[in-house]
């Protein structure tokens, strides 16, 4: 039974504290628990939930139930009125979502044995609890998750509940880990670079934007929405750019990338994946009876997305008088993609989804820690076959912000992306995990390779201000924090717009007088006191063993 718990406690620890894009619940009127019935060992006693309240808020204990604390060990004591002032940020979409998946299920069911309630209704009384719990202005808390609680009689066990709390967010821990063992082998921040230009400022190239939300590949009955970025400057000199976006958000989360690459004379196409968009999951929302889930089709559908586009913009460079005849090499590509458009990224650039592992993986992985990343890579264990090899060999660079990559390519998969390719992870990142998500992949991936680390950013600082600032803004991040966008971020975009440009830039000409972009030496160059960034382009053997330590010593 301990040992159900405490993988169960983790899981649900993690899902409380995690944000990714989702839909907003319905929220019901329930009757709340009156009354809470707590249970320590042998010992049992009731307490109202403005008794319990009051205690939290004093740390005072009335008389009356002096006789039963007086039986905790002062240590238990003391760690349970921790634990009953905690307050946690938490995403009520993503908790809605997530909670009703077969992995939430199997968590709810595991954890309502430990509230004691044993009828058929304990599940749905579980997560309704937890969803609107955390709907609270001042986050979730126990006495918030009781209030909501749809009973008036909870039974809870004093001793497992600091469990809960004591194992927040296990992976975002891994990653201060690594942040702070790469930190000592990088130089002090150069006070002088020689740089003859700035590239984060815009170039001479004006945007011009052609949307296509109708675009349809009629060969998958799939719409794919594009937004082509382009300026009179745009020459077939230089490659073409394919945006994807992350899960359950849309083609315009990157366009301070597209329209700074434009700038300067790429033309960019962010492309718009319709089973796994925003819009997808408000849809499915409406429809009765529908869990709120992604098709597994979705990660074979989705680099197949960005063939097509390739394919549609090789044949606008053959059409007679249209703005972009003659400008577009679409031979020569590159993907760059944010979060499960990371993962996506690196499938189209030769990664291999190794359906097979995630069948072995996924059962004992999402059984004993769980993030939203790995959860959303094992809706991929349903596919038919075991493997699948989805590269277009027209993209020759690739460059995956934040990507998903910890199951969906097994121990090997990631071993096929040969082509040049730059890993972007933040430190503060607990939607996709940098230490799990990034990091690790990063080792399996042949050279020429970049890992970068911003210390202090969140999953979505990478993101566009204008599309994402009120959206993002009150989600969380991780314990005690939201995410960091819009103004806050501002130095992690800066950086961002001049790493996109040096790279793409690597497949042209100038290639040479970018290339101090892509060193360590820029990227503290770049850092701020709010966001220490690091660049490397291996990890030496050492830092590895500390990861291995890390992961085995925070999973006990």
């Amino acid at each position: 039974m301990k040992q159900i718990w405490n993988k169960t406690t983790r899981n649900i620890a993690l899902f409380c504290t995690i944000g990714m894009a989702s839909i907003l619940s319905t929220q019901t009127s329930v009757k709340a628990a009156e009354n809470v019935i707590l249970r320590y060992g042998v010992w049992e006693e009731s307490i109202s939930v403005p008794d319990l309240q009051g205690i939290a808020e004093t740390g005072k204990v009335p008389q009356k139930y002096k006789v039963y604390t007086n039986k905790f060990p002062p240590q238990k004591r003391q760690k349970f009125l921790e634990v009953l002032r905690q307050n946690i940020s938490v995403n009520v979409t993503t908790l809605s979502q997530l909670l009703y998946t077969p992995v939430g299920s199997t968590i709810l069911r595991d954890f309502s044995k430990v509230t004691f309630r044993e009828d058929s209704a304990g599940m749905e009384a579980l997560r309704t609890g937890l969803v609107q719990g955390s709907s609270n202005s001042e986050g979730l808390s126990i006495i918030n998750f009781i209030r909501a609680y749809p009973s008036d009689r909870l039974v809870i066990n004093v001793e497992q509940v600091p469990q809960v709390f004591q194992n927040l967010n296990l992976s975002y821990k891994q990653t201060q880990q690594f942040m702070g063992a790469i930190a000592p082998q990088l130089a002090a921040k150069p006070t002088q670079l020689n740089l003859s230009f700035d590239p984060t400022q815009a170039g001479s190239g004006k945007v011009q934007v052609i949307n296509l939300p109708k675009l349809k590949d009629e060969q998958r009955q799939r719409l794919v929405p594009v937004d082509i970025y382009w300026s009179d400057s745009a020459t077939a000199a230089k490659p073409v750019v394919i945006l994807s976006h992350g899960f359950s958000s849309d083609r315009t989360d990157m366009r301070y990338i597209a329209e700074h690459l434009v700038s300067h004379g790429y033309i960019v196409a962010a492309v718009e994946h319709t089973g796994s968009n925003q819009k997808y999951i408000i849809d499915v929302k409406k429809k009765p009876g529908m869990l709120i889930r992604m098709k597994p089709e979705e990660f074979v559908q989705r680099p197949k997305d960005i063939s097509f586009v390739l394919d549609e913009l090789a044949k606008l460079n053959q059409k007679q008088k249209h703005p972009l005849q003659g400008k577009l090499d679409t031979n020569n590509a590159m993907i760059l993609g944010h979060s499960f458009g990371g993962g996506t990224a690196l499938l189209i650039a030769g990664g291999e989804l190794q359906v097979d592992s995630l069948k072995k993986r996924c059962p004992e992985v999402l059984a004993t820690t769980v993030s939203p990343a790995e959860g959303l890579q094992c809706v991929a264990q349903r596919l038919p076959n075991n493997r699948y090899q989805l590269q277009d060999s027209r993209i020759k660079q690739a460059i995956a912000l934040n990507p998903t990559s910890s199951l969906m390519f097994g121990e090997t998969g990631l071993q096929n992306v040969k082509i040049p390719t730059l890993i972007l992870a933040s430190s503060a990142d607990a939607t996709t995990p940098a230490l799990t998500e990034q990091i690790i992949g990063f080792t399996k991936i042949p050279s020429p390779k970049w890992l970068v680390g911003i210390v202090g950013a969140t999953h979505s600082s990478i993101k566009d201000p204008i599309s994402t600032e009120q959206r993002e803004a009150k989600k969380p991040s991780r314990v005690g924090g939201v995410e960091v966008v819009g103004e806050q971020a501002i130095d992690v975009r800066k950086y961002v717009k001049a790493i996109t440009l040096a790279f793409a830039s690597q497949m042209t000409p100038n290639a040479s007088k970018y290339q101090i972009f892509l060193t360590p030496e820029y990227a503290q160059y770049a850092s701020t006191q709010s966001f220490p960034i690091r660049l490397v382009r291996s990890i030496s053997p050492d830092i590895l063993k500390r990861i291995e330590n890390t992961i085995s010593n925070l999973q006990r």
